[in-house]
């Protein structure tokens, strides 16, 4: 990957083949693909879709708010308080970071089943990824790993994410994709119904469940949007390494599913073993069982990786906006390095707590899904703001200048605008529905945990917005007044 040397001095800018694997990189995660592999080729038709009605909508919608306010702090608290209030704006964010804390103990129960399957004994291997207390203090034990990492500063950070970037996540990806080819190439058995069609029955809701986790797969593309003014020519350029990484995204998913659906029985897949489960049935076609640990370990570091870019980068944006006086004072704690110190380890305290529902659930399959489930639904409400709120400011804030912009008049944007809440929109009310393949056990323990999770998670940053006080605002903190503001200050100066 390169850069470019923009004009301004030392200023570099990124080039569109490195922007659009950077797309790849913060949005491409492997361990959802079992759950997709059990709709065999209608699954290509879920991940076209959700691609068209919400990544590239996210994608380009994101990019012109970005640039927009680009010299501004705030990132989704700014886009939706400056459409409809800073109360808002503080739910946009705070549902950004609440949704990231509530998703580390799915994502690192795929590391937890890594780690188990690092054995040579399959048997042994699936036995111990399914014991309950292996994963619990597994997953405890990476996050805080991955949490003190992110204390130590960017630096680590971004070194430690990007090697298990590229170890744990596009080698993996790459090598799924031609076992499965080189497999049906060589006269292996193809256990994926090739009877299917390719569009799906959608009179089935309770099988869209978890088709809609899709959804989930293509979400952070907003923060890719604080790039847009890092690239040459924004305005070509930036739509160009969206398309590329939306196109490769999508290329990825769709054969990593298909590889998984033709190694393994869509009866016998399971959400958190059958992708290291396919990974060990190629390599013993192949007579190359020694690769299996090998796999194992290199996902669990690209769990390491992903999870440390989620830790610092959501918690980081609720620190800013808090200091801004959003925040009591020891939310805005920061360690010797600068990092949001208080905030990571109520984090942690919150991720430790969730895990704990390993002990009342019925499986780790359950537990996995109803967390993923919640993930989504607040994660959703998030972006129905963030669409909403670029429609709203093409109206309240007609002149801003907008380096990056959709279409010459307004249409573009309420097309891309409408689009992607109407995907989201749509995702949500299917999150609620229980999913057919999987036993998650009581619904009146699913329904409770999924609307009485939304109702407290939205609830309160609207407390914690009416009890803010004068002196929580940090006196260093340099957060850029709102437009309205702005205005109101040059009304007062006249």
């Amino acid at each position: 990957m390169k850069t470019q040397k923009g004009n301004a001095g030392n200023a570099f800018k990124l080039s569109v083949t490195t922007l659009a694997i950077m797309n790849i990189t913060a949005v491409v995660s492997l361990r959802g693909l079992p759950s997709e592999a059990v709709y065999g080729l209608s699954s290509a038709f879920y991940y076209l879709f959700a691609a068209i009605v919400f990544l590239i909508p996210t994608s380009m919608v994101a990019a012109e708010l970005a640039a927009m306010f680009s010299d501004k702090q705030g990132g989704v608290f700014r886009w939706v308080g400056e459409a409809f209030g800073p109360r808002t704006g503080f739910l946009a964010i705070w549902l950004q970071w609440i949704e990231s804390t509530i998703w580390y103990p799915t994502v690192l129960t795929f590391g937890a089943v890594s780690l188990a399957f690092i054995g040579l004994n399959d048997a042994s291997d699936a036995a111990l990824a399914s014991n309950k207390i292996f994963t619990l203090v597994t997953v405890l034990a990476i996050y805080w790993v991955a949490t003190f990492i992110a204390m130590k500063g960017i630096g680590w950070v971004g070194k430690i994410s990007k090697v298990g970037g590229v170890v744990g996540t596009i080698i993996p990806a790459a090598l799924l994709i031609i076992l499965g080819i080189i497999y049906i190439a060589t006269g292996g058995h193809n256990h994926m119904d090739m009877s299917q069609s390719f569009f799906p029955d959608l009179t089935k809701l309770d099988n869209l469940v978890l088709a809609s986790s899709i959804f989930l797969f293509y979400a952070g593309m907003e923060m890719m949007g604080v790039h847009v003014m890092d690239v040459n020519n924004p305005s070509k350029n930036y739509p160009k390494a969206i398309i590329i990484g939306a196109l490769a995204t999508v290329c990825i998913f769709v054969m990593g599913t298909f590889a998984l659906g033709v190694i393994i029985p869509a009866k016998d897949i399971n959400l958190t073993q059958s992708l290291l489960i396919g990974f060990d049935n190629f390599f013993r076609y192949f007579h190359m069982s020694w690769a299996g640990p090998v796999i194992a370990v290199a996902l669990m570091l690209g769990v390491l990786a992903n999870v440390l870019t989620w830790v610092a980068g959501p918690s980081k944006g609720i620190f800013t906006v808090g200091k801004a006086g959003y925040l009591p004072p020891f939310f805005q704690k920061s360690n010797s390095e600068g990092v949001q110190r208080n905030i990571l380890l109520v984090q942690g305290c919150i991720v430790t707590l969730l895990s704990l529902l390993f002990v009342v659930m019925p499986s780790v399959q359950s537990f996995y899904q109803i967390l993923s489930q919640l993930t989504i639904l607040l994660y959703l409400i998030m972006y129905m703001l963030m669409f909403a709120a670029a429609i709203v400011l093409r109206y309240k804030m007609k002149s801003a200048p907008r380096p990056f912009r959709l279409g010459k008049g307004n249409a573009l944007m309420w097309i891309m605008g409408m689009m992607g809440f109407g995907g989201s929109l749509l995702a949500f009310v299917l999150s609620f529905i229980p999913p057919g393949q999987i036993n998650t056990g009581s619904t009146t323990v699913w329904y409770s945990v999924l609307i009485i999770g939304c109702i407290v998670m939205v609830v309160i940053p609207f407390v914690i917005y009416a009890l803010r006080k004068p002196e929580w605002r940090d006196q260093t903190s340099e957060f850029a007044p709102f437009h309205w503001e702005e205005a109101g200050k040059e009304k007062s100066e006249d």
